[in-house]
């Protein structure tokens, strides 16, 4: 049921991708996430099972799910670049909550993909992938032309913008020796760890 969940809410997103998307000049076709269904088989011994369409030709993942993968083809094939304006546009969309990741399949077709939620239960939606595919994702992704063509903001500046505000802060705070230490020795307790991610 949650594989389903997720292909057909990522199905939806590519809908509203390929509306924008098609009108633009020079764009062309748009990569189409194929629909999952449920079926309920009660005499058999595993009751459910997923049924999709039968995909023929060349399957080829054009996104990563960990950054142990590399592959060209997601960065210099159409479809592929396709499939990372996909991501970018839904990453956007979203204001940075969701992203479609795992993206694969034959051509244009997509299949068995996944879905990284910032919060937990982002609008209600519970996502399958580590949200550290979103940090890996805003860190790597390299906008092409078809970003261009929809108007995408460039995540690396963004990002940058991010990764220099936080040094900026770290350089502004002042050091020990300029705090005057006003709690007596023996009052003192030893602090907590307290991490530092956000």
């Amino acid at each position: 049921m949650q594989e389903c969940y997720v292909q057909n809410t990522a199905r939806e997103y590519a809908k509203i991708y390929a509306a924008e998307a098609e009108p633009l000049e020079g764009f062309g076709e748009v990569p189409e996430i194929i629909p999952i269904f449920l079926v309920h088989r009660p005499a058999n011994n595993i009751p459910y099972a997923t049924v999709e369409e039968e995909l023929v030709g060349e399957f080829v993942k054009y996104s990563v799910r960990d950054g142990k993968e590399v592959n060209f083809l997601r960065r210099d094939s159409e479809a592929g670049q396709k499939c990372c304006t996909f991501q970018h546009w839904v990453y956007e969309k979203t204001n940075g909550n969701l992203l479609v990741t795992d993206l694969q399949g034959v051509g244009m077709k997509l299949t068995d993909v996944g879905i990284a939620t910032l919060a937990k239960g982002y609008k209600g939606f519970k996502g399958n992938c580590s949200v550290s595919f979103i940090e890996q994702f805003r860190a790597l992704h390299q906008c092409n032309k078809y970003c261009e063509m929809l108007g995408l903001k460039s995540l690396r500046t963004t990002h940058q913008k991010q990764r220099k505000a936080t040094s900026m802060k770290s350089k502004n705070l002042p050091n020990s020796s300029t705090i005057k230490k006003t709690v007596p020795k023996k009052a003192r307790e030893p602090r907590d760890f307290i991490s530092s991610e956000h």
